[in-house]
């Protein structure tokens, strides 16, 4: 099995949160690649970046999620109320996520994919683009550079949708899966890289509290 998977689940040395933004209504932080974002089932799964966040915060709460191999930001809420605040504002598309990721391939210029996708249950988690079952999924891409020594490319991708794995599934059925993945990259691509090179760069929301925009940037660390 994949070294991305929950078979193998080792999550990164616990050396203290790293925080990007905090105040009485939420915090932002950087999760680094290999932790779970919230508890998995059975035992040993225990330790996760909201376990880790409560420790110094205790009423930090889970907003949403990012995949256990992928890193970046990540927003928590203080508390219940502001959980639901900022859950809201998930839901009416306020809130604008980019991520940074290495893909296999020369890739230029931009482009929008709409595949729909759907679980490919026989085989999760792992996800399918299925035309006439798939839920609605869009995301945008644009090619930031080329590195020929590696055969690779930098992307910067806007996800307009949530889908699990959307990134990961789309950037694969372009003909550029992301270096590192355990379940979509093919062997060489997976060899390249030592984890999935997906980073959640940049978040963009209201505050919950004043209406200010927060323009919050975490550069990615490959």
């Amino acid at each position: 099995m994949s070294l991305h998977t929950l078979d193998h689940y080792n999550p990164p040395p616990d050396e203290g949160l790293r925080l990007l933004y905090a105040d009485e209504a939420l915090l932002l932080v950087d999760k680094p690649s290999g932790l779970l974002s919230v508890p998995g089932r059975g035992e040993g799964f225990a330790d996760c970046l909201i376990a880790r966040a409560q420790r110094e915060f205790p009423d930090a709460l889970i907003v949403h999620r990012l995949d256990m191999a992928t890193s970046g930001i990540l927003l928590l809420a203080r508390g219940a109320a502001m959980q639901r605040a900022l859950s809201l504002l998930f839901v009416s598309r306020v809130v604008h996520k980019t991520y940074t990721a290495l893909v296999s391939g020369r890739l230029a210029g931009d482009g929008r994919i709409t595949l729909p996708l759907i679980c490919d249950w026989p085989n999760r988690p792992r996800q399918i683009v299925s035309l006439q079952l798939g839920k609605r999924a869009c995301t945008d891409w644009q090619a930031l550079g080329y590195d020929a020594a590696n055969v690779c490319s930098r992307v910067a991708l806007v996800p307009h949708t949530g889908r699990t794995h959307q990134l990961r599934v789309h950037m694969q059925a372009l003909g550029h899966p992301i270096l590192g993945d355990g379940l979509y990259a093919t062997p060489e691509g997976l060899a390249a890289a030592p984890r999935l090179m997906l980073h959640a760069s940049r978040l963009q929301l209201p505050h919950p509290l004043s209406g200010e925009l927060l323009d919050i940037h975490c550069p990615a660390p490959f």
